[in-house]
């Protein structure tokens, strides 16, 4: 995790928000002390459609099943 002072995050902070959108975590500190941190958010997943959609395919190729009768419970 790096360490910024709170000063030093205010003119780089869209700098700050790119890092941590690439996952990284950045500890903001006030006269050598943390007081936040920058965590990257949640990663969303996709629909659950698209979920099953991509286990279908995977499922066919892998066992060579067709799963045109089976469906998504919803």
């Amino acid at each position: 995790m790096r360490t910024i002072q709170i000063n030093e995050a205010e003119t780089n902070f869209p700098a700050l928000l790119t890092a941590v959108e690439a996952g990284e975590e950045i500890a903001l500190t006030r006269q050598g002390r943390v007081v936040a941190r920058m965590l990257p958010g949640p990663r969303r997943s996709p629909p659950p459609r698209q979920r099953w959609e991509e286990a279908k395919i995977a499922l066919e190729a892998s066992m060579g099943v067709a799963t045109g009768l089976l469906s998504p419970l919803d």
